[in-house]
């Protein structure tokens, strides 16, 4: 089965494909807020320190392992099987069902944006109250047909395959989703007052590096930004070819998942500060505050338009790997063809999704199980075995091939003594925060 498994055409198409993994909501609401509430500027010096630490290791390994099977995470659990680890048949499940969940309510979040897209496209959004139109369809029934049609999506481009499908659809929406960014930020810079949502972002509050919630905060941030999930980047490196460099891969992947934060951090946040908005995190931000900028803005419809049309981007580069992680499983387990796998799995997830579309606690309850417990849990599992329980000259082995400089032993160091002691430590921070990413 590995002889025929499909493969990336080339490494930008690998590289893209993981930046669009990477790249999602989280960074184009949640990053800029982060940056400002906790130090400005001085909040880069924790956040990178845990990029190298957690992001860049986290999916070196993640992807070293994936290729070194050319198996998907059931090819872990065989290899726990051989190893005599307890519960080898059941561990794998874990990460499966995590990156799964986030794909159930991932996808009503797409929805909303789609909703959004196609009301910017057909209606005056300004005679609107954006808070009241936001809150008349979510919690209820008429988000399920948005949902649908995220899912749809969904399916639609992980069904035609890696190349055909993944590589593709990644090797259109990144570049694009980059160059509307560039416009965007040109435009919110260029605005009477914006330079106060810049000091907001980017002055430097240096006390802010002596509070613990600063550096907790950034480290929830590095782990989670690039999806670092023991799975999702995993079946990626088991479709890449041997000669494929993983750690400047890794490196250019963190590098342009930043840039991709910091260009939506400043469009958003001085557009917000030139119109008297505040920074806040969440949903509100992007279906609330935004709209009510636009609306202040000359051209703010087509401006609108457009940059819900590059949040498309960035969502559906982010579902469709979290969606490959079941649909690969599942061709795996069941040997069935690509295109009944994902619409099985699309179709049972949507299912499942359902009651988040009806009750907003319930949604909240949802997401915050998946990615403050199992998302951490997965990753202790899959990447702990594989710096403990693989041989680490293997892994050293697998890590450098195509690479001139050879990183592998420090990596396989950094993993087994920082990275996973980190990711238990994240994982109880995040319940004791609930939630740091």
């Amino acid at each position: 089965m590995n002889d025929k498994r499909e493969k990336f055409s080339n490494r930008i198409g690998f590289i893209l494909s993981c930046v669009g993994a990477a790249i999602g909501l989280g960074n184009i609401w949640l990053f800029s807020w982060k940056l400002g509430t906790y130090g400005g500027a001085a909040f880069l010096i924790p956040y990178f320190i845990f990029m190298a630490l957690f992001a860049y290791i986290g999916l070196v390994g993640e992807i070293s392992f994936g290729r070194m099977m050319k198996k998907g995470v059931l090819g872990v659990g065989k290899l726990m099987e051989k190893k005599k680890v307890p519960f080898a048949k059941f561990l794998p499940i874990v990460p499966i069902v995590s990156v799964a969940g986030i794909f159930t309510f991932y996808v009503i979040v797409f929805g909303w944006i789609i909703k959004y897209f196609v009301t910017y496209l057909m209606v005056d959004m300004s005679t609107l109250n954006y808070e009241q139109y936001f809150g008349s369809f979510t919690g209820n029934t008429e988000s399920i047909f948005w949902h649908f049609i995220a899912v749809v999506l969904s399916v639609g481009v992980i069904s035609l395959g890696v190349i055909k499908g993944i590589e593709k659809i990644n090797k259109i929406v990144m570049p694009l989703m980059f160059i509307i960014f560039f416009g965007l930020m040109i435009k919110s810079l260029s605005l009477p007052g914006a330079m106060e949502g810049v000091k907001f972002l980017l002055n430097p509050d240096w006390d802010k590096l002596l509070n613990p919630i600063t550096w907790v905060m950034a480290l929830g941030q590095a782990f989670f930004t690039v999806g670092v999930s023991g799975s999702a980047l995993l079946v990626y490196g088991s479709y890449l070819d041997k000669d494929v460099n993983i750690s400047v891969s890794v490196v250019q992947t963190c590098i342009l998942d930043t840039l991709a934060a910091l260009m939506a951090g400043f469009i958003i946040i001085p557009a917000a500060f030139a119109f008297g908005y505040g920074p806040g995190a969440g949903p509100s931000l992007l279906f609330i505050t935004l709209p009510s900028v636009f609306n202040n803005m000359a051209g703010g419809r087509i401006l609108g338009i457009i940059f819900f049309l590059s949040v498309i981007f960035a969502a559906i580069s982010s579902a469709i790997n979290q969606l490959e992680v079941p649909v690969e499983a599942a061709m795996e387990k069941f040997n069935i063809s690509r295109v009944k796998a994902s619409v099985i799995v699309g179709g049972i997830l949507f299912l499942i999704g359902l009651p988040l579309d009806l009750d907003m606690n319930l949604f909240g309850t949802f997401a915050d199980t998946m990615t403050i417990y199992l998302i951490p849990l997965g990753a202790i599992i899959i990447l702990g075995f594989y710096f403990y329980g693989i041989d680490s000259k293997s892994i050293e082995y697998e890590i450098d091939l195509g690479a001139k400089h050879k990183v592998g032993k420090y990596i396989v160091k950094i993993g087994k003594y920082i990275f996973v002691p980190g990711v238990l430590i994240i994982l109880i921070l995040g319940v004791l925060y609930g939630g740091i990413g």
